[in-house]
């Protein structure tokens, strides 16, 4: 049986979502079948569920948190902070699941394509595995070829996260931290991290990310969340139309470290300005598309780093008529089109990942920025703090609503 943290008179929107989840309310506590122990409490339609997942082959106890608003519902793990499931309406109302991964814990603990997880220290590639600060250089694991791949082979989506719910007021909200100590993965510095996840009552979630230091280091911060739009394993997502607000990108080396130069998208297959078809030039002959195997790069956003979020990008679907628009304080984004989806991962329901069944938009800090001094800069000092916001807004649009 479950057990019960407090027993609130449920608003019918909460016990409506709750049902729709495939959960049972008990007196104000929510019961999912197969899912073991579990606890609930809500406020009117916010409900914050909470279930042991399992345990790590080092005996570390998983939980698993779900988030629900009375409109869509999010589940997040204290395994890499990662967002295991994403549940929003089609234009007719009708609920999925959006975003790649799998039904249980342990093949996130198994080497896959970074899930919905949080990717750190340091998010995207640091190039050669090193960079100067301060007149001291730090070697940094390897697990990209010669470089670094978002905070290397031990980074912090393979971390167990600490919980703790919060009170937000537009939505049910969950904190995870995490203490890197110094030296994991090369970098200096012991790291307090945190990611404050709230799925607001406008059909966003938020994701705001801190850290602090007690010595002079390096912190790019993100979440590696797959989106299919249609659902996992419905299709590729070549069809789907991508707007960005970027004039420029970060073409990249041999290796997908950037070379230093902010190149016009104009004329390209980067420009993203209008609304875009994603597969309509993603087999141009284009020597950076052939790098990345298609879009793998970060694009210049306009503005630069902000102090309040404002909208960098959407993604539409013209199947379902869901859109996803980007909101960020983040000077860059990371387009990611699932160049190397090959069809060997099973996720979600036994359903196959297939090539390109997935796109990916990481808020970031531009990659390898430790060692581009002309790059928005990456330091944090003791006694600041690192602040980022990224939200995840849904929208729909009717059949007819498509970019030319």
């Amino acid at each position: 049986m479950a057990k019960t943290i407090e027993r609130p008179k449920l608003a019918a929107g909460a016990i409506a979502v709750a049902l729709l989840a495939g959960g049972v309310m008990i007196d104000g506590t929510s019961e999912a079948a197969g899912l073991g122990e579990s606890s609930a409490k809500a406020v009117g339609a916010h409900m914050i569920e909470k279930k042991s997942w399992g345990k790590t082959a080092k005996g570390e106890e998983i939980e698993l948190y779900t988030l629900r608003n009375g409109k869509a519902e999010v589940s997040i793990a204290t395994w890499g902070a990662a967002v295991t499931s994403l549940r929003v309406p089609d234009r007719n109302g009708a609920i999925a699941d959006i975003v790649l991964g799998f039904d249980s814990l342990e093949p996130y603990t198994k080497e896959n394509p970074f899930f919905g997880v949080v990717v750190g220290r340091y998010a995207n590639r640091i190039g050669q595995g090193r960079f100067t600060l301060d007149h001291k250089e730090y070697k940094l694991t390897i697990n990209n070829g010669k470089n670094q791949l978002h905070g290397g082979p031990e980074g912090f989506y393979r971390k167990v996260w600490k919980a703790e719910e919060v009170e937000a007021k537009d939505g049910p909200s969950l904190k995870l931290t995490y203490v890197s100590p110094d030296g994991e993965e090369g970098y200096p510095g012991t790291l307090t991290a945190s990611v404050t996840y709230t799925l607001t009552d406008d059909s966003a979630l938020r994701m705001e990310y801190t850290a602090t230091t007690d010595k002079l280091t390096v912190v790019n911060l993100t979440n590696h969340a797959y989106f299919n739009l249609s659902g996992p394993g419905e299709g590729d997502i070549l069809g789907d139309e991508l707007m960005v607000k970027a004039a420029r990108y970060t073409p990249v080396d041999e290796t997908s470290i950037p070379t230093g130069e902010l190149r016009s998208v104009a004329n390209t297959p980067f420009d993203f300005r209008k609304p875009t078809v994603l597969g309509a030039r993603i087999g141009a002959p284009d020597e950076q598309l052939k790098i990345g195997k298609g879009y793998d790069h970060n694009f210049v956003l306009d503005g630069g780093v902000t102090k309040k979020p404002r909208l960098v990008a959407s993604m539409h679907d013209p199947k379902s008529g869901r859109v996803l628009e980007i909101i960020t304080t983040e000077p860059g984004m990371q387009l990611y089109t699932g160049n190397f989806l090959d069809g060997t991962i099973k996720g979600k329901g036994g359903k196959v990942y297939a090539h390109r069944s997935a796109f990916c938009l990481e808020t970031q800090h531009y990659p390898d920025s430790p060692n581009h001094p002309s790059f928005p800069p990456v330091v944090l000092k003791p006694g600041k703090k690192y602040q980022s916001t990224t939200l995840y807004r849904f929208t729909t649009e009717p059949a007819q609503a498509s970019a030319k």
